[in-house]
């Protein structure tokens, strides 16, 4: 099972964990960080390495964001380079969550985040997506420099 770690500003990922538990019952391996004005971004990205080790099973590890680039989409990146197996996702809602939840048990996280980011209607994107968008810089050497 993929664990999952909503993290968002303010109420909201509690408010959408309390939502999805609602709807759903008692969820395994998942966790809300919550943002809170004044909290400082060290503190954040130590709240949220503490719930990745929580929820992580060995099958993979979800970050659910509330906005690309804020702070919790930042601290989930910088995680998932350090984690086999993580994806960072921002942008959801309780109807999207509420709708992948049964892909917990059947996908891994790659093919996970594949099918949160088509099956959104343009609401939800990842830290991989974007990446393909972007690709890392790579600097390119004259030939009189390489030849060493």
């Amino acid at each position: 099972m993929l664990g999952w770690v909503i993290a968002a500003h303010g109420c909201l990922a509690h408010d959408t964990l309390s939502s999805l538990i609602k709807q759903a019952g008692p969820l395994a391996r998942c966790r809300a960080v919550e943002y809170l004005p004044g909290q400082s971004t060290n503190m954040l990205s130590r709240m949220m390495c503490d719930a990745l080790h929580e929820v992580d099973g060995g099958n993979g590890v979800i970050f659910l964001t509330d906005i690309i680039g804020a702070a919790p989409y930042r601290a989930a990146s910088l995680l998932s380079h350090k984690h086999e197996h993580c994806e960072v996702i921002a942008g959801f809602n309780v109807a999207l969550l509420a709708k992948m939840l049964v892909l917990r048990d059947t996908h891994c996280s790659a093919t996970f985040r594949d099918a949160i980011v088509t099956g959104s209607d343009g609401i939800a994107t990842s830290l991989w997506h974007q990446q393909q968008k972007n690709p890392p810089f790579q600097l390119i050497l004259p030939d009189w420099l390489d030849a060493g």
